[in-house]
Order: C-alpha cells, then structure tokens, then sequence
C-alpha cells in the first residue's frame, strides 16, 4: 500500500471519504480546504504551532517501556505517553493545530462536539488561549458519565449546550454541531474532533495528529534500535489511531486497531464499524457505519464515551479494505481489566478508550514472541473514568 497520493483532491481515499453536505457548507469547506492547503506551506504557521505544541501541551511525550506489564504479556510492550500531554489526552494536539487556523481565518467563534469530553477540554483550552469565544456541544448521556471534563470546561469559560436527541451521545453532538456551522457559517470555525466528517476534516485531524507517530519513529529506533513489530491504538472515531499509523504505513509494521466491543458482537450493544458495520454516509462522508436493513443509524454501546460512536474515519475504512491495517473489538470486560491491571503494574490509570488497545495486547498475549515489540498509543489518562470504574467494580466515591 502507498497512500501516499491518497486521498485525492476530492477527500477520498478510493470509494471512501468525500462530501456529502448541504449546498450551504459547500463554500465553507472549500475556504477551509484552501486556507489548510496555504497554512501547511507556510513556515510562520508551522513553526507557531511547533512552539505551543512544545512549550504550553508538554511535547515530545515520552515513549515507555512498561517492564511489569511487558513481563506478563511476554513481549516488548512501549506505551506512547499521549495522557501526559496537557489536558491528559492527544486531543490538544488537533486542537492547537485547527484554533491557530481559525485564528487565521479571521473566524470569530469556535464550536465542537464532545463524547468523553477530551476534546471539548482541548478545544476549550486552545480558544481560552488564543482568545475565542467557545461553545461545546455534548450528548446528555455523556455528560452524566463525564462530569468532570464538563466543569472543566465550564471553568475554560466554554458554554456545554446538552443534546437530548437520539442516543444524546457523540453521534448527536456532531448533528448539532453540524446544524449550528450551518446557520452561522461566516463567522464561526467548527473545530471537529476526529478524523470524521466531510473533507478536508479527515487530513487535518490526521495531520495535526500525525505528530505522535513522528514521534513514535524516533523514540523507538533510538530505544530498541529497530521498528516496532506491532502499532496498537484504539478506534472510535479515529484520530489517535491514524496519528500514530500514518508515520508506518510504509513500514513493515502490523497496524492494530481496537474498536469497542461493548457487551460483545453477537449483541446490538456495541460500536464497532469496521467489525460489523456496512458502508453508508454518516456525517458528510463514505465509510463503514452500523445501520440497520433500512440504512438506519443503530444504536451503540461503549463504557468508553469516546468509543461509543456508529461510524469511523474514511482513512481507516479504506485501511482495512486494503487489508494495511487489522481492526478487532475488545468488549467492556476486557477494557476494565486491561485498566486495573495497567494502574496495578505500572502505576498508571489509562483512559478507557486506550484500556481497549492494552485489552486487546492481553487478549493475544499468547500469539507474541518475547522478543516482539507492540507500541501501545496510550492517548489518553483515566481521571476522568473512575467514577465509571467505581460504578463497574461497586465502589461507591
């Protein structure tokens, strides 16, 4: 697989991909595709967000050998320190990147969508810092588990507006985001989280992302002195996954993406679109959604928020049709046990969303030599799941 030509300069990457919007948005993603393509060159840009990705997010993260861990898998296993960036997750580094560009643009207000409220965090950290206005859009279910992240960004100064529609999840908060780009698309900048939505969304999310796997290349040849066997991450709507994927997809390196496997595949309650999902249109662009006979968005399932979504990212659709990268789904169970015994081994609480990855390096633990080396994208801490752990494990906080 080359890719890299891909995608073209219609946002796809084959049949994937593309834009499939209302006339009204049209323009604006034209002016985003031409201001992105003019930043990028630009020196001035690239070297502004290099300094506040350095100096205020806390870049390069460390890349760590888990020994304990490590010892009972029975391979090499590194973990990529995404939750040591500022605000604890990979987040920031997209949302530094698009801010800095809205900035550019001359845009006067910035919205976003939230599922585990990482990414409502970073955004409201980054306009906080470059001085915007901010208003986060947030499914009513997910504000109930993710309390903290909301007074987190209450305090940034961002608004949190609920969303009671659907399944008052992330699929709806980006429905509303969407509705409100619509009505007021001239002045304000929708700083989508995911490597989702219509072009150009898809590239930038995983351009400004693509900083962990840069990093990843450098880390690991300099600790192990070779490439590693495995690149692991999870996969919601994937934007940790495919920014650490795209600096290896020339490489002879296996590319594991976990998805959430909820109560399990043989049930409705789960979110995994690449195992069990067919291709439809959600959000503005071609990819592997789940959907019933009808075309009809399915409900999901995640006891990760950020998981708990019925599409994923064109790029990683057209990933697994090329058979480049491999997708599983790790089940709720699994996730929570990956968690505890991380935080016992290693002293570290990882987010539920990358527990999934760690769950699914448990889970084939006997297929590994010992000499093997899986780099795990840790893309995120797990403060802000112990509430939900608490809940699972029937400890009252």
């Amino acid at each position: 697989m080359t890719g890299k030509l891909l995608p073209d300069r219609e946002g796809r990457w084959g049949r994937f991909g593309g834009r499939f919007v209302p006339e009204t948005l049209m323009i604006a993603l034209d002016e985003l595709t031409q201001a992105y393509r003019k930043a990028k060159k630009e020196k001035k840009f690239r070297e502004e967000l290099d300094y506040y990705l350095r100096h205020y997010a806390g870049r390069p993260t460390p890349l760590y050998y888990a020994e304990r861990f490590s010892r009972k898998i029975g391979a090499r296993v590194y973990l990529k320190r995404e939750d040591l960036l500022h605000t604890g997750a990979h987040k920031m580094n997209n949302t530094l990147g698009q801010a800095l560009l809205a900035r550019r643009m001359g845009k006067e207000r910035i919205i976003a969508e939230t599922g585990a409220g990482q990414h409502g965090v970073a955004t409201a950290t980054a306009s906080a810092l470059l001085g915007f206005p901010c208003d986060i859009y947030m499914g009513e279910e997910d504000i109930k588990r993710q309390s903290l992240n909301v007074f987190k960004m209450k305090l940034l100064g961002a608004r949190v507006l609920s969303v009671t529609t659907g399944s008052k999840t992330l699929k709806d908060a980006i429905n509303e985001s969407l509705r409100d780009w619509v009505t007021n698309v001239e002045d304000t900048y929708y700083l989508l989280g995911s490597v989702v939505g219509p072009a150009p969304y898809p590239v930038i999310v995983r351009d400004f992302q693509s900083v962990i796997g840069r990093e990843t290349k450098k880390q690991i040849l300099k600790l192990a002195g070779k490439l590693p066997d495995y690149v692991v991450a999870c996969v919601g709507g994937g934007s940790n996954s495919m920014g650490i994927f795209h600096s290896f997809l020339e490489e002879d390196v296996k590319l594991i993406g976990v998805e959430a496997g909820g109560l399990g595949l043989s049930s409705d309650r789960h979110g995994a679109s690449l195992c069990r999902g067919s291709e439809g249109v959600l959000h503005g662009a071609r990819t592997y959604i789940l959907q019933d006979e009808k075309g009809q968005i399915s409900s999901t399932h995640s006891i990760a928020a950020g998981l708990d979504y019925p599409g994923v990212g064109p790029e990683h659709a057209y990933l697994k049709e090329r058979g480049r990268a491999y997708y599983y789904a790790v089940k709720d169970k699994d996730a929570v046990d990956a968690f505890q015994e991380l935080s016992e081994l290693e002293g570290i609480l990882p987010a539920l969303e990358p527990a999934h990855a760690l769950g699914w390096v448990k889970k084939f633990s006997s297929q590994f030599n010992r000499d093997d080396i899986i780099v795990v994208n840790l893309s995120g801490r797990g403060d802000k799941d112990v509430n939900i752990i608490g809940d699972w494990l029937g400890e009252k906080l």
